[in-house]
């Protein structure tokens, strides 16, 4: 007579890479939302040191400009992996290009708005929904680094930055690129609350390690067996 049990499989799911894009992501998106908020609505200190001789928003430029090349060429870098990296990392995750993918998608939009119990989610890497996500904050993250170097071009000779000397005409002036800018700020304000809890919410419901894997690149898969009893 056969008995039928579970085990966990484990699946090397995001690479070295990934996981280093994912973390230096987060942090200069940390630093860029700090002095960003800064830069826009400075605080009034009062201090009796020269200004010249204090410096400090010229410090938190710096560490905005430096966060900003970081997270543009981060980004350029993680368009690439998703071209070359293994299939978890592959950009048709990301983009919706069957039925079965908005079939996915209204699963665990069930399981995370709804907290209806359904089937357990097939997916291994990035479920549809959290996919999906991803491609529109891609497009977030374009048009941050857009706003945020045609703000810079006017401040600059750098031949860089001067390819984005077209931006503040398109936007319609500095003032509203300043406000798209800060706008794409607060999005990944929220979405990074969002992301948060549904990365903890999904490792209690699945149990596959989603946090883990971030660190190590590895997943549990649960499996049935089944296995021979004896008499």
């Amino acid at each position: 007579m056969k008995k039928k049990g579970h085990y966990l499989r484990r699946v090397f799911v995001w690479q070295l890479p990934v996981r280093v894009y994912h973390w230096l992501n987060a942090l200069v998106i940390v630093a860029l939302c700090a002095t960003g908020y800064l830069i826009g609505s400075p605080p009034a200190i009062m201090s009796n040191v020269e200004a010249s001789h204090r410096y400090l928003f010229g410090i938190i430029r710096f560490i905005h400009f430096v966060a900003a090349y970081i997270f543009f060429f981060n980004f350029i870098f993680r368009i690439y992996w998703g071209f070359v990296g293994n299939k978890y990392a592959d950009w048709k995750n990301f983009i919706p290009t069957n039925k079965k993918y908005f079939q996915q998608m209204w699963e665990v939009l069930k399981l995370d708005i709804f907290m209806m119990k359904g089937k357990e989610n097939p997916s291994i890497g990035h479920n549809a929904l959290a996919g999906f996500t991803y491609f529109l904050t891609f497009i977030a993250f374009l048009i941050q680094c857009i706003t945020g170097f045609g703000l810079y071009a006017s401040m600059t000779d750098w031949w860089f930055a001067d390819m984005f000397v077209w931006v503040s005409n398109v936007f319609g002036g500095d003032f509203a690129l300043r406000n798209w800018h800060h706008a794409a700020m607060w999005f990944f304000i929220l979405f990074a609350m969002v992301h948060v809890y549904l990365v903890f919410y999904h490792d209690y419901v699945e149990g596959r390690g989603e946090i883990s894997s971030m660190g190590g690149g590895w997943k549990f898969i649960e499996e049935e067996v089944f296995e021979e009893e004896k008499a």
